[in-house]
């Protein structure tokens, strides 16, 4: 099966590193115009310049800075003035990790600023186009924490899980106007959130960081973590005419790590 976006139009947050841009790379190479999404506009450019355009795609680029909701709504309102998307990823930066008890109020009404109101603007955004064209994909990147929460991730498990919860509730309004909505559980993928994350564990069970990924890698079934290109193929095809009949659905890419249904 071969996927192709020629034609289509994706806007992908969070794409100049990771899994952001293992997705934004898949969706270009599958011919889609992909415009990148990050506060760094020097990464923005060097990955542009890495993207596909076999197709004669035109990508570009958009300098926002999540964690600043008030900055990224005025910029995202002004980007959809004048530009419309057919493949939406909700995608930004994870917020710092800590447990429950570690958190204050404030540090949960920035993460939800940054995981939940980023998202619920922008897909309202972009659905004005996909409503009247009949046709959209939305896709949020979201996590297994979710399902199985991580004691030291306390932000992202419940705010993540708000985002799940309002795409299932989305996805039945938009399915008349063959609009998918749709969520990944992310497991655990070689990123530069991963290694962040890593180094922090290790300095508190004062172990090496080699071994804090091999603990991790035993963890998961298939013994090793996700490379990032896999993460995009599965967005790719997401956004593809063949997965026209998924909707509403929240899919684990973890190499079988949640041990729940």
């Amino acid at each position: 099966m071969e996927i192709v976006l020629n034609g289509k139009k994706a806007l992908v947050g969070g794409s100049t590193s990771g899994i952001g841009k293992a997705i934004a790379m898949q969706l270009a190479a599958s011919g889609a115009s992909v415009t990148l999404m990050s506060r760094s506009q020097e990464k923005l450019e060097a990955v542009r310049e890495e993207l596909s355009t076999d197709q004669g795609q035109q990508h570009q680029i958009l300098v926002v800075d999540f964690t600043d909701f008030e900055s990224y709504k005025k910029l995202i309102s002004e980007f959809f003035k004048s530009n419309t998307v057919d493949i939406l990823v909700n995608n930004t930066q994870g917020p710092a990790a800590g447990t429950a008890l570690e958190k204050e109020v404030s540090d949960y009404q920035q993460a939800f600023d940054l995981l939940f109101k980023t998202v619920v603007l922008t897909t309202e955004l972009a659905l004005e186009a996909m409503r009247k064209n009949k046709w959209g994909r939305i896709i949020n990147v979201a996590s297994v924490s979710v399902k199985e929460p991580l004691s030291y991730l306390v932000l992202s498990n419940s705010i993540r899980a708000a985002v799940v919860t309002w795409a299932k509730s989305l996805a039945t309004e938009v399915g008349k106007d063959q609009i998918t909505v749709n969520s990944i559980l992310t497991g655990y993928f070689d990123t530069e959130r991963i290694t962040s994350l890593n180094a922090k564990k290790a300095q508190e069970q004062n172990i090496s960081e080699d071994e804090v990924l091999k603990k991790m890698e035993a963890k998961v079934p298939v013994r090793r973590i996700g490379k990032p290109e896999e993460y995009g193929y599965l967005v790719s095809f997401l956004a593809s005419e063949q997965a026209a009949y998924i909707t509403g659905t929240q899919i684990p890419i973890d190499g079988g790590l949640l041990s729940s249904l």
